[in-house]
């Protein structure tokens, strides 16, 4: 299976940045990717207003979802992307959407909020209390998680004790001291914790580190983007997972009860 991962710069014009996903679509769709992965957080973002993803928060039913929703009538590629959907006044659930065929296919209010490294990610965005459900896309089980998930093992873990094959990551990964090190570390220690390929796109611009990247079972990067918009492709296939799972069967050998969320 190909799958595909959009980088982009999201705008604080919502329209501009539903025409870049659209471009993203039609293009992935072109080069045969299955799936396309976008960033975190899509409807606008601007580095002088760090609310303005939760203002410009639209219904899933809303007019940027909607494009995005025609766009991908009428054939079977599966595109996954966060956005903030409203709450309570003033507030907003960042949610993933995975979309295919002109419906929302699977959705998830993401768990971990971003309340780290001087950032309060809570203080305008209500988190998620379910873990996200398993998609199939071509025979292979997709585990959805979006951006702060990712340093929690836990919910990796339980994905793959589920039957996850592939862990999906939207993500807009804010610059910093050892943040680029952290991201490449952490995408390769999920990886190897889980032995499923990772597929983790993020959002690129002055704030984030954009650097997408899909790695394989054994934590071995097989492809990535820098910091500039970018469309990777890349092949993956479940012959990987099992020799991964052959010859490093930390899922089987592991001693300790499966994580419950709290």
């Amino acid at each position: 299976m190909y799958v595909a991962v959009g980088q982009f710069v999201v705008t604080p014009d919502w329209r501009e940045n539903a025409l870049t996903c659209v471009e993203l679509m039609m293009q992935a769709r072109q080069k045969g990717a299955s799936l396309l992965v976008l960033p975190e957080a899509l409807l606008a973002r601007d580095d002088n207003d760090p609310d303005l993803s939760v203002k410009s928060a639209q219904p899933l039913d809303g007019e940027f979802l909607q494009q995005l929703l025609a766009q991908s009538a009428g054939n079977t590629m599966t595109t996954i992307l966060t956005i903030h959907v409203p709450s309570t006044p003033g507030r907003a659930v960042n949610t993933l959407v995975a979309i295919r065929d002109g419906a929302i296919v699977a959705r998830y209010a993401k768990l971990h909020l971003y309340d780290a490294f001087s950032i309060q990610e809570s203080r305008r965005v209500d988190p998620g209390d379910s873990i996200p459900p398993l998609l199939e896309i071509d025979g292979f089980k997709i585990g959805l998680m979006t951006c702060y998930d990712l340093r929690f093992p836990e919910l990796a873990l339980h994905l793959a004790l589920e039957g996850t094959d592939v862990l999906v990551l939207p993500a807009a990964w804010v610059r910093g001291p050892l943040k680029e090190h952290h991201w490449a570390t952490l995408l390769a220690a999920r990886a190897l914790d889980t032995t499923c390929y990772v597929v983790a796109a993020g959002e690129c611009g002055t704030k984030n580190i954009g650097q997408s990247r899909v790695v394989d079972p054994l934590g071995v990067t097989i492809a990535a983007a820098a910091e500039a918009p970018h469309l990777l492709l890349a092949e993956i296939n479940l012959e990987r997972i099992a020799l991964a799972r052959q010859q490093l069967p930390v899922l089987r050998n592991r001693r300790f009860a499966p994580p419950q969320l709290l």
